[in-house]
C-alpha cells in the first residue's frame, strides 16, 4: 500500500520544501502546492477503492534498502508505526483530499493578495499530510503525534499581524494544546487497562471508573477539535480572523472530518457507552445546537455567524453518534461529510464577498447578488442546505437524524424516553438556522446594493470554481441520498438498515421540480403583462429616498434585546460562558494567591518547604 506513504509523506515533505521558496513566488508556490494536493488526491481515491486491513511500517516499507540496512530497529519501531485502512477511514482521507484540493485552488488567487500572510502553502500541505495520517493511524501514540502537530499548524494558519488575530491564534493553541494533554491522560489509562495502544484492539465496557475516565478524556479531545461545547469558543474566533480560505480548510471541513472520526471510534469501537454517558453525549449534542445558533442570529460580522453555524452543525453529528444505532450512526457521519460541503462553501462565499467590498460586517454589503451571481446563487445552495431545505444534503441528513431519535425513542433508558427533547430541541435547532441565513444571504446578497459596489465584478475562475464543485456536492448527495448515496458510502461502515416511514430523495427531489414546473408555466400561461409596478411603501405617501437603507440585522435585534436572553447575551458577550477565559480567571485567581504567599520573609518560606516535605511523605506513605 505505497499509496499510505504518498498522502502522508509527501504533502509534508513538499510542505517543508516550500519554506525555502521565497514569499515574492507566492503564486507559483501556490500552484506547486496544487500539483501535490491533486496527486494526494488521486492516490486517496486509490485508497478508498483498494482493500481494507492493517499495515505496518515493515508492510509498507517493502524490501526497501532502508529494511536491509535496519533489520531490528525497524521491527521495534513497526508495531507503532501501524495503519488502519477500514471503510470508514477511506471515506474520511478521500474527502480530506477533495477539501485539501478545492481549497488550495481558491487560495491561489485569494492568498495573492494577503501580503501579511507568510507560508500558507507550506503549512497547508504540512497539514494536509497530518490529516491523512490521523484518519489512517491505529496505533494510538502515532495518531497522537499527527493529532498534536494538527494543533499548531491551525495555530500558524491564523494571519497574527494584528493584536486580534493573535490572540486568538494563541487562544486556539491553547485550547487545542489542553485538550490533546487531556487525551494523553486517557491513553495512559487505557494503557493500563488494555496494554495495547492499537485502535482496532480495543472494545471496552464502561462500567468501572477508569473505563470511564479514559473515555471522556478522549471524547474531550474530539469534541475540542470538532469544536462541540463547552470547548467550541476557539472556533468563531478562528472563522473571523483568520483568512477565508484557511477557516474553510480547517474549522469548517478537516477538523470536523477529523474530531468526528476521532468520536466514531471512541463510541463504536473502543468503548461501548453506558446509558449514563450515552444521556451525556446526547445533551451535549442539543445544547451545542441551541447554544451556538442563538449566539449566530445576533453576529453582525457573517465571519463569525459562520463560525458560529460550525459550532452548531457539530451538534447534529454528536446526537446522530450518540444514538448508537446503525441509522443513527449514518446520519452522524452522512451529517459531518454535507457539513463540510456546505460550511466550507459558505466560508469560501464570505471570503469571496470580503475579497471584492473588503467589508465584513453584514450592515455595510448589501445587493451583490447582481454583479456576483455566481457567488451570490452557490451561497444559496449552501444556506438551504445547512438550514435543511429538501431536496439538499442537509435536509437527507437531518431527516435521518431525526428517524434515528424516533427509532431511539424505542429503548428503555433514560436516554431514550428523552427522545421527544432530543428531537424537539434539533428541529427547533433547524429552524432558527433558517432564520439566521435568512439574515445572511438577505444582508450579503439581496436588498438595495450601496453606490460603491456597483462597479465590483465577480471573483476570478479560481475562485468560484471551487465554489461550484461544492454546490453540485450538496444537490447530488440531496438527490441521491437514499438510493445511492447512503448505500455506498456510509452502510458499509455502519452496516444495512432500512429508512423509517415514506421516504426516498430522488422522489421528493422529482415532486419538488415538478412543482417549481408547474408553478412557472402557471405564471407564464397567466395574464402577466397586466401588474403594475409601485415605489416602496414606507409610511404615508412618503417616497423612499435612493439613499435610503435599512440594515437586515435590525430586526434580530429584537431576539438580542428579549427580556431574559438580553442578559444572557450580555454575559455571553462578557465571555462568561468561554471556557478559555474562565480558566484564564482561575490560573490568575490562583497565581495571585501563591504571588502573596512569596512576602520575601526567609522564615515564612522555610515554613512553605517544611510543609511540603510533610505532604510529601504522607502521600509516599
Amino acid at each position: 500500500m505505497n499509496e499510505i506513504t504518498y498522502i502522508i509523506c509527501l504533502p509534508i515533505f513538499a510542505g517543508i520544501l516550500l519554506f525555502l521558496i521565497p514569499e515574492k513566488l507566492k503564486t507559483i508556490k501556490g500552484i506547486f502546492a496544487a500539483a501535490i494536493a491533486l496527486y494526494a488526491l488521486y492516490q486517496s481515491i486509490l485508497v478508498f477503492n483498494g482493500q481494507v486491513g492493517l499495515y505496518n511500517l515493515k508492510e509498507l516499507l517493502g524490501d526497501s534498502s532502508i529494511c536491509q540496512l535496519f533489520p531490528n530497529s525497524l521491527n521495534d519501531v513497526a508495531k507503532y508505526i501501524t495503519f488502519n485502512i477500514d471503510n470508514l477511514s477511506q471515506l474520511i482521507v478521500l474527502f480530506v483530499n477533495i477539501f485539501a484540493f478545492l481549497i488550495i485552488l481558491y487560495s491561489i488567487v485569494y492568498i495573492s493578495k494577503e501580503k501579511k500572510v507568510f507560508n500558507y502553502y507550506s503549512f497547508f500541505l504540512i497539514t494536509l499530510g497530518l490529516s491523512n495520517g490521523t484518519a489512517l493511524a491505529d496505533n494510538m501514540l502515532l495518531l497522537l503525534v499527527f493529532w498534536g502537530a494538527l494543533g499548531f499548524t491551525l495555530y500558524k494558519l491564523i494571519k497574527g499581524h494584528d493584536e486580534e488575530s493573535s490572540a486568538t491564534a494563541k487562544k486556539t493553541l491553547i485550547i487545542v494544546g489542553a485538550s490533546d494533554g487531556i487525551m494523553i491522560l486517557g491513553i495512559v489509562i487505557l494503557w493500563k487497562i488494555t496494554k495495547t495502544l492499537n485502535i482496532s484492539e480495543i472494545n471496552l465496557l464502561t462500567d468501572n471508573p477508569l473505563a470511564i475516565a479514559a473515555f471522556i478524556a478522549l471524547l474531550i479531545g474530539s469534541f475540542t477539535k470538532a469544536g462541540a461545547f463547552p470547548f467550541h469558543s476557539w472556533v468563531p474566533d478562528y472563522a473571523k480572523d483568520a483568512p477565508a480560505s484557511s477557516s474553510a480548510y480547517l474549522p469548517a471541513s478537516l477538523d470536523k472530518l477529523l474530531g468526528i472520526y476521532l468520536m466514531f471510534r471512541i463510541c463504536n469501537n473502543m468503548f461501548i457507552p453506558n446509558q449514563w454517558l450515552t444521556l451525556i453525549i446526547l445533551s451535549i449534542g442539543v445544547i451545542t445546537i441551541i447554544t451556538a445558533v442563538m449566539m449566530a442570529l445576533v453576529q453582525h460580522n457573517y465571519k463569525r455567524l459562520l463560525g458560529f453555524h460550525a459550532v452548531s452543525q457539530v451538534g447534529y453529528m454528536v446526537v446522530g453518534l450518540g444514538l448508537g444505532s446503525m441509522i443513527g450512526v449514518a446520519a452522524g457521519l452522512f451529517h459531518m461529510v454535507n457539513h463540510a460541503l456546505y460550511k466550507s462553501g459558505l466560508l469560501l462565499s464570505a471570503g469571496s464577498v470580503e475579497y471584492r467590498t473588503k467589508k465584513n460586517n453584514i450592515d455595510e454589503v448589501g445587493g451583490l447578488s447582481k454583479t456576483m451571481p455566481i457567488t451570490f446563487i452557490c451561497a444559496l445552495i449552501f444556506a438551504l442546505s445547512i438550514s435543511g431545505i429538501p431536496p439538499l444534503n442537509g435536509f437527507a441528513s437531518k431527516w435521518m437524524i431525526y428517524q434515528g431519535i424516533i427509532d431511539f425513542g424505542s429503548g428503555v433508558g433514560i436516554a431514550n424516553q428523552l427522545w421527544i427533547v432530543w428531537l424537539g430541541l434539533a428541529v427547533l435547532g433547524s429552524a432558527l438556522t433558517l432564520a439566521s441565513f435568512i439574515k445572511f444571504i438577505g444582508g450579503t446578497f439581496l436588498g438595495k446594493q450601496k453606490v460603491e459596489f456597483k462597479e465590483i465584478k465577480e471573483v476570478p475562475f479560481l475562485m468560484w470554481l471551487p465554489l461550484v464543485i461544492l454546490a453540485l456536492f450538496c444537490v447530488c448527495f440531496g438527490v441521491f441520498a437514499s438510493n445511492y448515496i447512503v448505500p455506498k458510502l456510509f452502510m458499509p461502515i455502519t452496516g444495512e438498515f432500512s429508512f423509517i416511514g415514506i421516504w426516498h430523495s430522488t422522489t421528493v427531489s422529482v415532486l419538488i421540480l415538478v412543482s417549481l414546473l408547474l408553478g412557472f408555466i402557471i405564471y407564464l400561461i397567466g395574464n402577466i403583462k397586466n401588474f403594475r409596478t409601485e415605489d416602496s411603501f414606507v409610511g404615508g405617501g412618503e417616497t423612499m429616498r435612493e439613499d435610503a437603507h435599512f440594515a437586515t440585522t435590525g430586526f434580530y435585534e429584537t431576539i438580542r434585546n428579549f427580556g431574559f436572553l438580553s442578559k444572557i447575551y450580555d454575559k455571553a458577550e462578557k465571555r462568561w460562558f468561554d471556557i478559555y477565559d474562565i480558566s484564564k480567571k482561575i490560573i490568575n485567581w490562583f497565581s495571585k494567591g501563591l504571588q502573596g504567599a512569596h512576602t520575601g520573609v526567609l522564615p515564612n518560606y522555610a515554613i512553605w518547604i517544611f510543609a511540603g516535605l510533610i505532604i510529601m511523605l504522607l502521600i509516599l506513605l
